[in-house]
């Protein structure tokens, strides 16, 4: 049986200089985790049972980040499961998008993570060493910016 984990991709939007292009101001949250390699991703985690797909993404996001769902704007219409495998198992993760509603909110981390960052989609492609979670950024950019 495959493992799940569901997360969210939280991005916030800072005040754009005149000059630049609203979408530059778009940055993503990456959270380092304290295990392992130490790699960088956003919050995610396993679903608990009884817990749906969503409950799993905003209840993760609240121990991980100390964001509360309340804090954030799901948006709507994107959705990306990813299905790699961990130790020989395969697992799926669903990512949800959504946006910071202050984006002076304060992170505050669990002991399951060492540091975060708000990173441009380029230097957030470079946190994240995986090519799919790479793509899965670019594709969540994709989508903000067609929405503009």
């Amino acid at each position: 049986m495959a493992v799940r984990a569901c997360g969210l991709i939280i991005y916030r939007r800072l005040q754009p200089a005149p000059s630049s292009k609203v979408t530059d101001s778009i940055e993503y949250l990456l959270l380092q985790t304290s295990y392992g390699t130490h790699h960088w991703t956003p919050p995610k985690g396993h679903v608990d049972p009884g817990e749906d797909d969503l409950q799993t993404a905003f209840r993760e996001t609240q121990e991980e980040a100390g964001l509360q769902a309340s804090q954030l704007t799901l948006i709507e219409g994107y959705k990306k499961e990813l299905h790699y495998p961990v130790r020989g198992k395969p697992k799926t993760v669903v990512y949800w998008l959504a946006e910071m509603k202050d984006c002076n909110t304060e992170i505050k981390l669990s002991e399951e993570h060492q540091a975060f960052q708000w990173l441009k989609l380029e230097d957030a492609c470079k946190f994240a060493e995986y090519e799919d979670m790479q793509a899965t950024l670019k594709e969540a950019h994709q989508f903000l910016c067609s929405r503009e």
